[in-house]
């Protein structure tokens, strides 16, 4: 009796254990299905975002996990007028925005607006014409791009070389990451819209390559 009596123990001691551990299971799985749905909103976007602008990666490395997120762009006017915008908006409230235009500019008169006048402001690349410089000033990652561009609509010999696609970025809110690294992802980001701008724009020379990336900003 004492046998039959431990061993009915030992089955219920058994059974006890196994509904532990299908419970801790299920559990772990709906917590890893929650922090999954909870957290994968930008995994979930196009893999280029903004009618083909961006690569998704970028915001992945730029915004921080968010339940979800929503890609959107716009495009208006033409020309010397065109305007290209996007923007990245996020469950977790940060945001990544930027827009690219035709404007009629130089270089110097760009960096004068947007650099700041003191060198110690800012960090500056440039690559074959193309600038970019970030204001280190900034914790919301500003950077701005300068891409050479006489419009199609523009008599190139009236340009001057003076137009050109403008564009600038930014994160509202904190971003995934911050510092150099935030500052460099931004400039990436306003890069991409600027090449697609350029293309928008039917740019004269528009056949010329475009750099894929831009160069470091810690290799200058």
């Amino acid at each position: 009796m004492a046998e039959d009596a431990r061993n009915k123990e030992w089955e219920a001691t058994k059974a006890s254990a196994k509904g532990f551990v299908i419970c801790l299971t299920v559990l772990c799985l709906v917590g890893a299905a929650a922090w999954f749905a909870l957290t994968t909103g930008l995994e979930r976007l196009p893999s280029k975002v903004c009618d083909g602008a961006v690569e998704r990666d970028l915001v992945i490395r730029t915004l921080p996990r968010t339940r979800t997120a929503e890609e959107g762009a716009s495009h208006r006017h033409e020309g010397k007028d065109l305007e290209f915008s996007c923007h990245i908006y996020t469950s977790a409230d940060p945001i990544l925005s930027g827009v690219a235009e035709v404007e009629d500019a130089s270089v110097d008169s760009w960096f004068n607006r947007y650099g700041g006048m003191a060198k110690r402001d800012s960090v500056r690349i440039s690559a074959d014409g193309i600038e970019a410089l970030a204001r280190i000033d900034r914790d919301s990652g500003n950077s701005y791009v300068y891409i050479p561009c006489v419009p199609h609509e523009v008599r190139a010999s009236d340009a001057s070389e003076s137009y050109a696609i403008l564009a600038e970025a930014s994160v509202i809110g904190e971003g995934r990451i911050s510092g150099a690294a935030l500052r460099q992802a931004v400039t990436d980001f306003a890069y991409q819209l600027a090449k697609h701008t350029y293309e928008l724009a039917q740019c004269q020379g528009s056949t010329r390559d475009l750099p894929a990336d831009l160069p470091r900003y810690e290799d200058e």
